[in-house]
């Protein structure tokens, strides 16, 4: 059976969808000037910045008292509770385990708040396997962790298969090592032509299973 690994953030959720609905409560909660929130968001740096990282340079340029183990745990909460799932993401996946595909998510992050998320939405309904870096002890685009979640499939890497994503290092250029073939979800990006092209570019998780389907 054919083997697809997705990423989670950004790929399966839209993680950035939920980072903008924290940053507008944030703001409404410490009464600050609502352009605060678009400082928030680029802070974040689409989710690249470490957490502790990102939310102690909250902590200290609003000038919070409650301490960073506090306020990360609340910030992991929320973003979690403010996840929704676009309706076209499981439909996709169904169609393609009525296929015979075997699917994987492989997503870096700790595990506890992957699982949430992936949780939260009902996923693990539609997949066949989860890796998360913290407990693979590796991280995209790191071969480890695509061996493990295709493994977890009862897969093999040398039998090929693909890694729908949307980070051009974690999941193309790591997808691509691995022996996988690729899609790039673009998110409204253009791709940097240095770099080796990804198999084929799509605008979401459903054109994705599309360009598999076919191939």
């Amino acid at each position: 059976m054919p083997l697809a690994i997705f990423d989670l953030d950004n790929t399966l959720i839209d993680r950035a969808a939920s980072v903008r609905r924290w940053a507008a409560e944030f703001v409404e909660r410490h009464r600050l000037d609502p352009g605060e929130a678009a400082w928030l968001i680029e802070a974040d740096g689409d989710g690249f910045v470490p957490r502790p990282s990102f939310l102690g340079s909250v902590r200290e340029r609003y000038g919070l008292d409650q301490p960073l183990p506090g306020l990360l745990a609340d910030y992991r909460e929320r973003i979690v509770a403010l996840i929704d799932l676009d309706p076209a993401v499981p439909d996709a996946l169904r169609r393609l385990r009525g296929q015979g595909w075997r699917i994987a998510i492989a997503t870096n992050g700790t595990t506890d708040q992957q699982l949430a998320k992936i949780h939260r939405v009902g996923l693990g309904d539609h997949v066949d396997a989860v890796a998360v870096s913290e407990e693979v002890g590796a991280a995209k685009p790191d071969r480890r962790v695509f061996e493990v979640a295709a493994q977890r499939c009862g897969a093999r890497l040398a039998d090929g298969g693909w890694m729908v994503g949307d980070c051009p290092l974690r999941d193309i250029a790591g997808g691509r090592a691995a022996g996988l073939a690729t899609v790039w979800l673009h998110r409204g990006r253009a791709w940097d032509e240095s770099a080796s092209s990804p198999d084929a570019v799509v605008d979401d998780v459903a054109g994705s299973v599309a360009v598999m389907s076919a191939a």
